[in-house]
């Protein structure tokens, strides 16, 4: 089977868009499957939607790399967007034409023609996704370095390089999972700039001229599709060889942080994209959401759901307790309080429990529930105080949830090893939970105490939850109930009584 180029594409007799010539419009550093299921399709649907012309340039952030992969295929790949949306299968497939080649900076060639990318006049954005570890300032790397070591050392060369040569700024969209992504770059960038010394006139370039953005994004990406017999059936039905396959979630969000006049440079609202790809001067409502509502659902069920004998997501969403429980968590304690507009909240909601219930992904419970003290207090903690702030009462879901998280980290403690504190689901098989070490090794010292003293010593933990949690009116005695509840009757009977 011919492996997929334009040639291959045409011989197959592939009918949907394409676009095989078009100015080198982006430099994305980053070439692995998200972005490649992500940005680079937003920037596909572009093309084709708004006749924005544009093709993106990939550059591997490391030397190991898919490079010469993407360029023996000419930039192609095949996309398959697989999920639940409103109740309903979808597993669309897109051949991806946005992409021209990559480059791997570490051979010099390679990192000459990036050099060139940089200086060009078509060149408008940067886009970035070098994983949480990406946007670091090394202080090793050098300007004369081929390349620097480091991905804002790189970017540092290239916008020098642009700046020398009279162009015009750049855009730049960071990815990163990380804070505050486009300014922490930005600071990066400007640590080199003293450090080099590269003077006055190049900082104003870098941070009057061009425009660094923070962004969220959000979209599951699976990537590769492991069943040979699978692939197989894929390369007979597609006519070609894809080894640069790629599969995504079909929901797609991408929140851009910004002047909101981007949108009109951007060509995403052109594209009709605007309620997926937007600028906003400040995403931290949208993030907000998303924690609250996609991840808050994730840790506030899935500890219980475990303990009741459920080991993927998805076989969560088809069990009524379950469902309910969550659904009950998000559309009367957690989104009632966010201060956003509350139908868009309810819509992301729904498309929460479509994600869930995604027939494509099985999403383990065990690797949802990693470090979840620190995520506890991260997404359903705030919920649960402005809840109780707002309306006097506690919360019934998120309170159960607090003593499902204490339940699944006490359940029947076997040891404490190497790998984590190892406990004992009701049916008998064990399960090591993971976490910081201090609170693994707290739950096994605690681990003969009875449900109100491990509760107590729970809440009174400051290093856990920055507070007191005694302090919160009723909190205490309805989480020795739920503990007990969940430790007599099980956790989806405790659920259930919330209901």
């Amino acid at each position: 089977m011919e492996k997929l180029n334009y040639e291959v594409l045409k011989k197959a007799g592939y009918d949907g868009y394409i676009l095989e010539s078009a100015p080198e419009k982006v430099l994305q550093f980053g070439e692995g499957n998200f972005l490649r299921a992500f940005v680079d399709y937003w920037f596909d649907l572009a093309n084709e939607k708004a006749d924005w012309n544009g093709k993106c340039v990939l550059v591997q952030p490391i030397a190991p790399g898919l490079a010469k992969m993407i360029n023996e295929q000419e930039g192609l790949y095949t996309l398959y967007l697989r999920g639940s949306q409103n109740g309903q299968k979808v597993d669309d497939k897109r051949v991806i034409s946005s992409v021209s080649r990559c480059l791997n900076p570490y051979e010099a060639a390679d990192f000459d023609a990036m050099m060139v990318v940089a200086a060009s006049d078509a060149l408008e954005i940067i886009v970035s996704n070098t994983t949480e570890a990406g946007i670091v300032y090394d202080p090793a790397c050098a300007l004369t370095d081929v390349p620097a070591a480091s991905f804002p050392g790189k970017l540092t060369q290239v916008l020098y390089h642009r700046y020398q040569a009279g162009k015009k700024g750049v855009i730049m969209l960071a990815c990163e999972l990380i804070d505050n992504n486009g300014k922490e770059l930005q600071k990066c960038v400007n640590q080199y700039i003293e450090q080099w010394g590269l003077g006055e006139d190049f900082y104003n370039y870098v941070n009057h001229d061009c425009t660094f953005c923070g962004s969220l994004v959000d979209r599951i990406v699976p990537g590769r599709i492991r069943d040979p017999q699978e692939v197989a059936e894929l390369e007979r039905r597609h006519g070609y060889a894809d080894p640069l396959l790629d599969v995504g979630e079909a929901f797609g969000v991408w929140v851009i942080e910004g002047n909101p006049k981007l949108n009109d440079i951007l060509p995403f609202r052109k594209a009709g994209l605007e309620d997926k790809v937007f600028v906003v001067p400040d995403m931290t409502p949208y993030k907000k959401r998303k924690v609250r509502i996609l991840n808050g659902a994730h840790t506030g069920f899935v500890l219980g759901a475990y303990l009741a004998g459920f080991d993927i997501v998805r076989d969560c969403m088809h069990n009524e307790t379950i469902l309910g429980y969550m659904n009950k968590m998000l559309l009367d304690e957690i989104v009632p309080i966010l201060p956003l507009d509350q139908q868009d909240c309810r819509n992301f909601a729904a498309a929460v429990q479509d994600r869930f219930n995604n027939p494509f992904v099985n999403h383990e419970l065990m690797s949802i529930s990693l470090n979840s003290t620190s995520k506890w207090r991260a997404r359903n903690m705030p919920s649960f105080l402005e809840y109780v702030q707002k309306n006097g009462c506690l919360p019934t879901c998120l309170t159960m949830s607090f003593a499902a998280y204490i339940a699944f980290f006490s359940n029947d403690i076997q040891e404490l090893n190497e790998k984590g504190l190892v406990c004992r689901r009701p049916k008998g098989d064990s399960y090591t939970c993971s976490d910081d070490r201090w609170a693994l090794e707290f739950y096994y010292a605690h681990r003969g105490d009875s449900v109100e003293e491990l509760v107590h010593a729970v809440m009174t933990n400051t290093q856990m939850w920055g507070q007191d949690l005694t302090q919160i009116h009723g909190f205490e005695a309805a989480t020795v109930a739920n503990l007990t509840k969940i430790r007599t009757e099980g956790a989806l009977a405790a659920y259930a009584s919330c209901l």
